[in-house]
């Protein structure tokens, strides 16, 4: 039965998620408050392993949160749920596009599927933002202005935005060495997403 509903709401994740990874995520929220398969912290560690992962980042997700639910056959189920709508769509699309490419209406479907998908990646980075940044519970806890900030996440994101935007030497490395960086300084810093 856990297969059947893992590939159920991936299907439905990809099916409906439009923009790429990033637009999974408000979809991966909900999951995890309607199944608790997973919690808002482990999906700050998905996000993180996905996004330093080679691979795409919704299909990673998939993966990771289909092996944390069901191990490996698990793994499977979730990343064939999140395609299948893809690959069906794709193949019927790539048929008919042929044919109406240039038909107004087409094109007014992509237009307006733009700013759709821009704006469930925008919210998911903000979400991803939110999550890593302000720390609700901890302040709640102390009632310290301070604790509302997450010190250590926006000093690293400062550090991080400085170096490829502002220091000549930096700007052009790959994003693999911001990557690693970063996650040496987690790993230096005790970062936790929980």
């Amino acid at each position: 039965m856990i297969y059947f509903q893992l590939f159920y709401e991936f299907f439905m994740t990809g099916l409906f998620a439009v923009g790429g990874g990033l637009a999974t995520l408000p979809f991966l929220y909900d999951i995890s408050d309607r199944t608790g398969w997973f919690t808002h912290g482990h999906l700050a560690d998905m996000i993180a392993i996905s996004e330093s992962t080679p691979g795409a980042i919704g299909v990673n997700m998939a993966t990771y949160a289909g092996y944390t639910t069901a191990g490996i056959p698990g793994a499977i189920i979730a990343t064939l749920g999140l395609i299948t709508p893809s690959l069906i769509i794709i193949i019927i699309i790539a048929r008919i596009l042929k044919t109406f490419k240039n038909n107004p209406n087409v094109q007014a479907v992509f237009s307006g599927l733009r700013p759709a998908s821009t704006a469930l990646i925008a919210a998911a980075g903000f979400s991803v933002l939110v999550m890593d940044l302000i720390r609700i519970e901890l302040y709640e806890e102390t009632g310290l202005i301070l604790d509302l900030l997450n010190w250590q996440a926006f000093l690293l994101a400062v550090v991080i935005f400085f170096l490829t935007n502002r220091v000549k030497a930096t700007k052009k490395l790959h994003p693999v060495v911001f990557i690693a960086f970063a996650a040496v300084i987690g790993i230096l810093f005790n970062f936790s997403g929980a």
